[in-house]
């Protein structure tokens, strides 16, 4: 009998999970560095969902608050295995992880993504998301192999 796939949010203390990672869930490999980083910080929160222990999707947020703003949580990515998709997995961990903002106190949740995107942009209304317009700027902070970019 195959293992059943189970979706969860992780607590701080359960960093090893990601030592089991199907391909391409994450852009390269995990970093035991920024793994560290990452669960030390309380305002990061990583949802995943485990076949077995390998972990075969992930959607990860931050909550951050703002001087004039009630607390909302960032979506950065989400992610399942290329042999995983279509299982309604992204919108599990989508609802975990929006389930758990609630209880921190966040009013909303919110992620970006291209507009050519159809399977996210899906993901996110089927989440209930609501679809708005904005225009992205990246800032390039330091340019390939040589460090942080001249400031004059």
């Amino acid at each position: 009998m195959s293992q059943p796939i189970t979706v969860r949010v992780l607590n701080p203390d359960e960093a090893a999970v990601l030592d089991h990672v199907a391909p391409d869930v994450f852009d390269g490999p995990v970093d035991p560095r920024w793994t560290a980083e990452f669960f030390a910080d309380a305002r990061h929160h990583l949802a995943v969902a485990l076949h077995g222990e390998t972990v075969v999707g992930v959607v990860g947020a931050f909550r951050y608050v703002y001087p004039d703003k009630p607390p909302e949580l960032f979506i950065n990515e989400v992610a399942v295995s290329p042999g995983y998709r279509g299982r309604g997995l992204g919108r599990g961990m989508m609802n975990a992880l929006t389930t758990h903002a609630r209880a921190l106190g966040c009013v909303a949740a919110w992620v970006l993504t291209e507009a050519g995107n159809t399977a996210a942009r899906r993901l996110y209304a089927a989440s209930g998301g609501l679809e708005e317009s904005c225009q992205i700027f990246v800032i390039p902070l330091e340019q390939a192999g040589t460090g942080p970019l001249p400031t004059s």
